[in-house]
């Protein structure tokens, strides 16, 4: 059955997005990459992204929340299906080559939830 496997990534909306990721290389050790974020290694051979975005970012609409969830899934098509029968219209999928397919829903909460299956050949780090 498709499921969801972790945390694929934290994103959230930061005035300044180069002074939060340069905070967090220098008082956490993050390696912030050119793109502004980090990718964090998993215990399971996966990864989490952890990325600070502007604060005028329109990539977490329709939420008006200034974060949004990314889960990694193992069969995007599989829990879509299953988000489609439980009446949760998604709001559009994407794929993205190397890194992946992905796609959007709101919780009830209002909080965007992006769903990732990675590519086989996925970055890992």
């Amino acid at each position: 059955m498709a499921k969801v496997l972790g945390i694929g990534g934290v994103f959230f909306k930061a005035e300044d997005p180069k002074a939060v990721g340069d905070w967090y290389r220098r008082v956490l050790g993050f390696e912030i990459a050119d793109w502004g974020g980090s990718i964090l290694p998993s215990a399971d051979g996966g990864f989490q992204v952890w990325s600070p975005f502007a604060a005028d970012t329109k990539y977490f609409a329709p939420s008006a929340l200034p974060f949004m969830i990314n889960l990694r899934v193992d069969d995007l098509d599989g829990v879509l299906e299953r988000v489609k029968r439980e009446g949760v219209e998604p709001l559009g999928s994407e794929d993205q080559g190397g890194m992946g397919r992905f796609a959007w829903i709101v919780d009830p909460a209002g909080v965007k939830v992006e769903l990732w299956e990675p590519a086989a050949d996925a970055p890992a780090s």
